[in-house]
């Protein structure tokens, strides 16, 4: 009877742990379901708005007409109404997720390949004698005619710190720390990357020495000619010509020509230089004559 009632016990605990467990794992399927939202859209190109993070689907019935295009034009012999009629059943074709931003895209490379998939999913008998060649036709379709926009709902824009409007304190021992008065004169690119001014040294500049500079009396002394004016001339007595007889210095005179009038060439020297000109021309000519032989 012990043993009995020590059974029972422990049946029934095992029983309200398992009941317990099964209760918290629902719970978790629960709240997982719930917190991935899917934003579906019922065209395949355009704007849609969502969370970041929900995945992005479009419905079967939104991309029927371009199935029905796409397994028109392979050549495969598709029943491409049925081919329409079985993917316009699909309530849902997953194309992906909000990315992390204000705004992203799904390309229409990825809707292509979605519903590609979706319609070979179906096991759809209109999709010809050769199936494979009729699904390229429909995500060839398919990409081409689609392209989602997408916008997340709950982005909040990141804040930009307030600029600091504290002028920053030297440190060191001759700082502000000490009771010194920092420098006002704030420029771009100050020492020490603080922005404020180096003290200015005017050391280098040219400044006149003092006792050096000379007085006018000691460079033009009295009763002599400034720069630039013209000296005066002095006559043969040696005294500062005043007057009309005024005469540079020396007396030059003409030499007496003998009583030969100037100016005239006499017959003679015309003569020695006639002879002159011609003994040399035949100098020239025998020794001209001489080096071409």
């Amino acid at each position: 009877m012990r043993k009995t009632t020590i059974w029972q016990t422990t049946r029934k605990a095992l029983t309200v742990t398992a009941l317990a467990t099964m209760v918290t794992g629902g719970a978790l399927l629960t709240a997982g379901t719930a917190s991935a939202a899917t934003t579906l859209a019922n065209a395949c190109s355009g704007t849609v708005n969502g969370g970041m993070g929900d995945t992005v689907a479009i419905t079967g019935t939104s991309v029927k007409e371009l199935v029905r295009a796409g397994a028109k034009e392979a050549g495969t012999l598709a029943l491409y109404d049925v081919a329409a009629n079985d993917i316009a059943k699909v309530n849902k074709i997953e194309l992906g997720t909000v990315p992390q931003a204000a705004g992203g895209t799904v390309e229409a490379k990825a809707i292509g390949a979605a519903v590609r998939q979706a319609v070979k999913e179906t096991k759809s008998w209109g999709l010809g004698f050769n199936p494979e060649k009729t699904l390229d036709s429909i995500e060839h379709k398919v990409t081409g005619s689609c392209g989602l926009t997408t916008v997340a709902t709950n982005y909040v824009a990141p804040t930009l710190p307030a600029p600091s409007t504290t002028a920053p304190q030297q440190g060191g021992t001759g700082g502000a720390a000490n009771g010194a008065q920092p420098n006002t004169n704030l420029l771009p690119g100050g020492s020490n990357g603080t922005g404020y001014a180096p003290p200015r040294d005017y050391g280098n500049l040219p400044v006149a020495q003092p006792g050096v500079a000379v007085a006018p009396g000691v460079r033009y002394p009295a009763n002599s000619p400034l720069p630039g004016e013209d000296a005066p001339q002095y006559g043969t007595d040696g005294q500062a010509g005043q007057g009309p007889d005024v005469r540079n210095a020396g007396n030059a005179e003409a030499l007496a020509t003998d009583g030969m009038p100037g100016g005239d060439v006499q017959l003679p020297m015309l003569l020695a230089v006639l002879v002159l000109a011609g003994v040399t021309a035949a100098l020239v000519r025998t020794w001209v004559l001489r080096r071409v032989s």
